[in-house]
This record gives structure tokens, sequence and C-alpha cells, in this order.
């Protein structure tokens, strides 16, 4: 398991020097991330991509459970009340039956369920869970990440932000080598684990 442990260093300077002393410390470049304000000069550091700076993944969860929840309920009223085949009757037959009355058997429940129109309530169920998750996506690619919305201020101002990702057995070495070779660092905290997708 892993921690991330967040730095801010004053400049780009500070950045390269630390990146190359955790290099040699043998953190691997894939658990470094740096992020600076939009125009910095990001050359010899390894920048945080976008699902480590923006919601994009939380966004998508959110419009996945919202997006499927709205095709499930838009599909159950299509094919309660607007059957593709047979009778109008056989979508509220179906519900009564799940329902209410003790005596429908299991066989007649199931050939009530197996008309199109509950597929079609599946289908639209699918649908709106990728409609949902692709539609919030797009909005939540452009919304920093709930985590970085403290270092905003400080990154706008120059500074650089350092995510690293260590071993759990490695953080305080890690702490003790950045405060002795880099003072001009400051500590921002550790997040108790690295997150699943960033």
């Amino acid at each position: 398991m892993r921690r991330r442990i967040y730095w801010l260093l004053p400049d780009l300077t500070s950045a390269r020097r630390t990146m190359n002393d955790l290099l040699l410390a043998r953190i691997g470049e894939a658990h470094i991330h740096f992020v600076a304000r939009e125009n910095a000069d990001m050359s010899g550091l390894h920048a945080a991509n976008i699902l480590q700076t923006s919601d994009v993944l939380r966004s998508a969860q959110a419009g996945l459970v919202i997006g499927g929840l709205g095709g499930a309920v838009i599909g159950v009223l299509a094919a309660m009340f607007f059957p593709i085949v047979g009778d109008s009757e056989s979508g509220l037959s179906a519900l009564r039956a799940v329902f209410s009355s003790p005596s429908w058997s299991g066989a007649e429940l199931r050939s009530a369920l197996d008309s199109p129109q509950w597929a079609m309530a599946a289908v639209l169920a699918v649908l709106g869970g990728l409609l949902g998750a692709w539609s919030s996506s797009m909005i939540g690619i452009a919304a920093p990440s709930g985590r970085l919305r403290r270092f905003e201020g400080a990154i706008a101002q120059g500074q650089i932000l350092l995510m690293l990702d260590v071993p759990r057995s490695r953080v305080q070495e890690i702490e003790s080598l950045l405060q002795s070779t880099h003072p001009e660092a400051h500590f921002e905290g550790i997040e108790p684990d690295v997150p699943a997708f960033p």
C-alpha cells in the first residue's frame, strides 16, 4: 500500500533538484507528480496527468449512477405503460404480480417479464449510465480535483506542488530526506492511502 505525500516547493529549480534526489533515492518516476501553474516550463519534471489534477473520475462515477438510475426508471415506466409487443396490460400485470398477488406462479411472472419491453428497460438503464458517465466526465474534466483545492493559491503564486506516492515503510525516510536536502520545501501532509484512481 502506498501513501501520497504533498510538498510545496518554491520554484522550478528546487523542483528539478528534488526530482533528481527522489530518483537517486529509488522512487520511480511514475510515483512522482508535479503540479504548477499553466504556463510553467515543466521540462525535466514528471507532470501530474489530467486524472490527478481534475475531478473527471469522481464526476464520471456520479454520472454513471445517476444516469443508470434515471435510465432504469424511464425504462420501467416505458415497459409498464408503453409495451412494445402484446397487450397494454402485460407490463402492469407483471408489476402487480411482484407486489400483490400471491396466486401468480413463477412461470406466469417469468412469461410476463420475458416480454421485449423489459429487455428495453435494461437497455435504457445501461444507455442512461453510459450517457451520464460521459456527460459528467466532460464537466468534471474542467473542474479541479477536490484534493488539490487547498493548493490553488500557492500554485497561482508560482509554487510547485509535489505529490509523491511512496510505500508506507518509506514515508519517514523520504520525509527526512526532503527535510534535510530541501529546507526550502514545505511539508503539506499525507493522504492515508493513494487513491485507486488518482
